[in-house]
């Protein structure tokens, strides 16, 4: 593909983007991006020009996704907790900013359906000695309900491999759909009412996958660490 733009240079200005942990982009066409170089969640329009910067109250902002509403939920890998974010992107105000779950371990990726409202939150769980550990995928509903939960240990008794999620996101139809760096794979889990399910969607061709989305034309985009590159397949 080609660059059409940049912007969020590295650097102390306060628009300037750090060490940047995920992305997304709201329904009124607002970049949104958590940074943890300085633990703030930053908000661009498509020129480029900072809008709004948070930085209070934030430990380590690390995933975060927008609703169809264009709030944005956000996880906090360091406290442990899970918050939505409302605001006038258009005035570069903050309207509200609250924790709607916590006691969570490290979470890091997060997706919420826009149909539905529901949201997946990938933990990471750490391990005695040398392990990396285990991730657990959470589902919760648009009420913020625990639908689900399965870790890798869970999963490993129901799949044929052990599953190390690295990102999250739900298809059109609302299914959870994961990156697995273990078996270089992308999974579907299913349906929040009828998880956990496998169906893997992409076996081959992939070195070390650690993001996803969806298009609007629902294309799939993996972005693979493994070889630096972002692959587009069709649904």
């Amino acid at each position: 593909g080609f660059c059409l733009g940049r912007f969020g240079e590295r650097g102390p200005a306060s628009n300037d983007i750090k060490y940047p942990l995920d992305v997304t982009v709201t329904s009124d066409g607002h970049v949104v991006v958590t940074d943890g170089g300085d633990c703030s969640v930053k908000a661009f329009d498509f020129d480029g020009r900072g809008v709004l910067a948070i930085r209070e109250g934030f430990c380590l902002p690390w995933g975060l996704d927008a609703t169809a509403k264009s709030e944005v939920i956000l996880t906090d890998s360091e406290a442990g907790a899970l918050y939505r974010l409302s605001a006038d992107f258009q005035r570069g105000e903050l309207k509200k900013c609250q924790m709607i779950r916590s006691r969570l371990v490290s979470p890091r990726a997060v997706a919420v359906c826009q149909s539905s409202g529901a949201v997946v939150v990938v933990e990471h769980l750490k391990a005695p000695g040398p392990s990396k550990g285990s991730t657990r995928v959470k589902i919760f509903s648009a009420e913020m309900e625990l639908i689900g939960q399965m870790d890798s240990f869970g999963l490993n008794l129901v799949f044929p491999s052990r599953i190390y999620a690295t990102a999250v996101a739900f298809d059109k139809e609302g299914r959870v759909i994961v990156t697995d760096v273990c078996t270089q794979a992308v999974i579907c889990l299913g349906k929040p009412e009828e998880f956990p399910i496998f169906n893997p969607l992409i076996s081959h061709g992939l070195s070390y996958p650690v993001g996803l989305t969806y298009t609007a034309n629902n294309s799939l985009v993996v972005l693979d660490s493994g070889d630096h590159s972002v692959k587009v397949y069709s649904s």
